[in-house]
């Protein structure tokens, strides 16, 4: 996908159709002519440059950003099949309930953030001159069971670094899917020139601080009793991964 801020429109009411589009996710085709108040022949004629250069994808009547990456890797586990792909738009609902079952024991406080973030605001990605946020999920017969997220806040002075989430629920941990997923968050952020990458956990779960250790993350800091998880005072622990 490319950012908005990278684009170059040659028309102004392109660029508004994209943002409208980036803002609110998947829409309505009428819809969105309507809000931006453009004339059928207008929206159709930019929709259709939109589409003819890779920024917007037009499925029945539904408009959409245009994936940067439509591959997918499917590999097979002890017979269990998992695809990897990046996320798209209808799989907001599954990805929410898969994050909040994976972080039902509340020990992945980012997690959950995510989470929060994503349904609230009812769009997966952000692309943006403010932000840059991508999913990654990993699905099992078309159910999402996992996922990274990437979230890079555009800041000038850390616009090197980007944070990280990752989980998988846990009927599913076990077959190489954190991992997997954990490799492809990795590539896109060095895709897209992202020098460092950071989450910060609870130190209580073990699990997750074990697993990021052990595909070469270190632990930066610890801030003292920075959560309060069932009444009880608990630290974090701040990991990074350096790509450059």
């Amino acid at each position: 996908m490319q950012f908005s801020d990278e684009l170059e429109f040659s028309h102004r009411d392109r660029k508004d159709i994209y943002e409208y589009i980036e803002r609110y996710g998947t829409v309505d085709y009428e819809d969105a002519r309507q809000s931006l108040d453009m004339s059928p022949e207008a929206f159709g004629h930019h929709v259709a440059v939109l589409r003819r250069d890779g920024i917007l994808s037009r499925e029945d009547d539904e408009l959409r950003v245009a994936f940067e990456d439509e591959s997918e890797e499917t590999y097979v586990d002890e017979g269990l099949e998992v695809t990897i792909r990046q996320a798209r738009e209808d799989d907001l609902t599954g990805l929410v309930g898969a994050i909040r079952e994976a972080i039902s024991d509340k020990t992945y406080i980012e997690g959950e953030t995510v989470a929060d973030v994503v349904e609230s605001e009812n769009v997966l990605l952000r692309h943006n001159d403010l932000q840059k946020r991508v999913f990654f999920v990993a699905t099992i017969h078309g159910d999402v069971v996992g996922w990274v997220h990437i979230n890079a806040p555009e800041i000038e002075k850390l616009e090197h670094t980007a944070e990280l989430t990752v989980g998988v629920i846990d009927e599913y941990r076990g077959h190489g899917i954190g991992s997997k997923l954990l490799d492809h968050g990795v590539d896109w952020a060095l895709d897209n020139d992202f020098e460092k990458l950071y989450n910060s956990i609870p130190s209580t779960n073990e699990d997750a601080i074990e697993f990021l250790g052990s595909r070469g993350w270190e632990t930066e800091a610890t801030r003292k009793d920075h959560y309060k998880i069932g009444g009880e005072y608990v630290n974090e622990v701040m990991m990074a991964k350096t790509l450059a």
